[in-house]
């Protein structure tokens, strides 16, 4: 890319909402534990010095959703993924983007805790990545972003 410019498809927020399928193989590290969305530009804009905090609470954290550990996000079921979305634009990816989302998150972690040793933190995530293998996955593509986070 030449400077300045900016290839969307690589965006994460793009990835992580937009894009239907796979997210490709050299996505997935660089989005961390990101599931939905990516705020960096918005940390790094100049222009957003000057803004302020929203005072509507439409815009405030949800309870389920302020301190999430992605353990308890990957336990939801499809019906409290609708459950405790309901009013957000989360809702709008779906669960089958939201798990894919957080099959990638949970495998960077898997391999964050491998580097540093923590093998307790590694073996819970792999069992609860493991334990998702045999879902039903109308896409196919859920499972496939489970293996690569088993294999990671």
């Amino acid at each position: 890319m030449a400077p300045y410019r900016l290839d969307a498809r690589r965006c994460i927020s793009y990835v992580t909402i937009e894009h239907d399928g796979p997210i490709p193989e050299p996505l997935r590290r660089p989005m961390g534990n990101r599931i939905y969305g990516c705020d960096d530009c918005q940390l790094v804009c100049p222009w957003n010095k000057y803004a302020r905090r929203s005072p509507l609470p439409d815009f405030d954290a949800r309870a389920p959703l302020a301190a999430p550990r992605l353990l308890e996000l990957w336990a939801w079921t499809e019906a409290d993924f609708e459950r405790l979305t309901e009013g957000s634009a989360i809702r709008r990816i779906g669960y089958a983007r939201w798990r894919r989302n957080l099959a990638v998150a949970l495998g960077n972690a898997r391999a964050a805790a491998r580097a540093r040793g923590d093998t307790a933190s590694a073996a819970a995530i792999t069992a609860a990545l493991a334990s998702a293998c045999n879902d039903p996955d109308p896409t196919g593509w859920v499972r496939e972003h489970i293996v690569w986070a088993l294999e990671g």
